[in-house]
């Protein structure tokens, strides 16, 4: 079979065009003339296998999409799933995986799904080995160990509700970027007879759905209280997508279905303040700021983080992003990830990865390039942030947020910005928990990996005080 031409010239343009970059830089960025690129915007020359895997390594994010609108999506699926570290010491070249995905389409549609597999299969057995080291075993999970795997297990987007969210925001914002807080306040009266009351208490929201009353403590920063009044929004007005999604779920406890609910509700609110297609294209634009965006749509910074982390529409996706929350104890308080690198669930996260020294420097920004053990490299921001209480008597809430990418889409992370990501001894080496890391000349090993035996030298004295077998 004769390979299938591919041009987009008009995408590859646009795509060219939209990062502001002259024709003879994009060229020398592809390793070509810049002759040779004007007659493939032209479309005059098709797009070779060897320039469409350069165009996805310069570009992920953008090629994705132009990947798409050109019919190159299983091309592109095949060869993200070929780029996997565990194929690196003999890796297929473009054009063998261009021709598999034309002569072979069923093959290397199986291939991709077996990838895919073979991923969730590892984190699969992660999961039960820090089960079973921790001493908690699978079947025994907690509610909301439950939910908080389901979310992971539906890459931490909902289309259903993420749809309805974005339908709602648009039908209140105007011509803002987000709703207002007056805005959500008059549709929760005037459309769901809802009476709004500030008084200070012990709850940051108490809402009486037989006396259709909802009370929010007005010592709370603005963004909170507006992202609460717009969770009761959500909850209500879109009862019937959230209902479905928790039916539809294959959670075991009562308890694990009333936090999945919740959950969905705070998701959905999130949804409304920050509408999917503006959302993302605002972070495009900025290149992922979070300040910049958060006060766009009038946001805290860990809301915006944690929106960021849900951009998995298809077709129009977001940069793939992890995002998480530790407190002061090292404990990992939410987690979600749409990349490859999968926090601990059990036990606390690596020492040497950067969250924990935000959670010490409150309003201070950290960057970090870690390499875990699998080769892959990500690059991540990470701020220690203080909810006040409210009242001297109750101390505030410390804690750091953290959020990052692979280090292919370190050019639309602002944070990343003078890095060399590919520099050998630039990437401080992390794992994922010291149960379940391989590295054995870690300083901060806490515990030996559960897999391997121990070597003890009463003789001798390292950091560590035994040698890993």
């Amino acid at each position: 079979m004769t390979p299938t031409r591919l041009y987009a010239g008009n995408q590859l343009r646009s795509l060219r065009e939209a990062r502001a970059i002259r024709q003879s830089d994009f060229a020398a960025q592809l390793g070509i003339s810049a002759s040779y690129l004007s007659q493939i915007e032209h479309d005059d020359r098709p797009l070779t296998p060897a320039l469409l895997d350069r165009l996805q390594k310069l570009f992920p994010l953008e090629w994705e999409e132009v990947a798409a609108e050109a019919g190159d999506r299983r091309a592109g699926a095949l060869r993200e799933a070929a780029a996997d570290p565990l194929f690196a010491a003999s890796p297929l070249p473009p054009e063998q995986l261009e021709r598999a995905a034309l002569q072979q389409p069923q093959l290397a549609d199986q291939f991709v799904i077996l990838h895919a597999a073979y991923r969730r299969a590892g984190q699969r057995l992660q999961i039960i080995d820090e089960a079973l080291t921790g001493g908690t075993a699978e079947g025994s999970r907690l509610p909301w160990e439950e939910v908080r795997d389901w979310f992971h297990d539906a890459g931490n987007y909902v289309d259903s509700i993420d749809r309805a969210a974005e339908t709602l925001a648009m039908q209140l914002r105007g011509r803002d970027p987000s709703p207002a807080i007056e805005t959500i306040e008059r549709r929760l009266r005037d459309a769901l007879g809802i009476s709004i009351v500030y008084r200070q208490s012990q709850a940051l929201r108490d809402f009486d759905a037989t006396m259709r009353h909802l009370v929010i403590d007005p010592s709370q920063p603005a963004e909170t209280r507006r992202f609460q009044l717009a969770h009761q929004l959500a909850a209500l007005a879109l009862a019937n997508e959230i209902v479905a999604v928790v039916e539809a779920s294959p959670l075991r406890t009562p308890a694990a279905r009333q936090l999945l609910h919740v959950g969905l509700a705070n998701y959905a609110a999130g949804a409304v303040l920050m509408p999917y297609a503006p959302f993302r294209a605002s972070a495009r634009a900025v290149r992922h700021d979070i300040d910049r965006l958060r006060l766009e749509y009038g946001v805290s910074f860990e809301q915006a983080c944690h929106r960021l982390s849900t951009l998995q529409r298809p077709g129009a996706r977001g940069i793939p992003m992890f995002f998480c929350r530790v407190d002061m104890a090292g404990n990992i308080t939410k987690r979600h990830s749409a990349t490859r690198l999968q926090f601990a669930r059990f036990g606390g996260a690596c020492p040497l990865w950067i969250v924990h020294e935000a959670a010490a420097i409150p309003d201070r920004i950290l960057f970090q390039l870690a390499e875990t053990p699998d080769g892959l490299r990500y690059v991540s921001m990470a701020k220690g942030l203080v909810k006040p209480s409210g009242s001297y008597a109750r101390s505030p809430r410390r804690y750091a947020v953290a959020l990052g990418c692979e280090a292919q889409y370190a050019a639309d992370f602002v944070y990343a910005d003078g890095v060399d990501v590919a520099a050998p001894q630039a990437a401080t080496r992390i794992g994922l928990s010291c149960r379940i890391c391989p590295r054995d000349d870690c300083d901060q090993r806490a515990f030996p990996p559960s897999d391997r035996p121990i070597l003890v030298d009463p003789d001798r004295r390292d950091v560590v005080p035994y040698r890993i077998g």
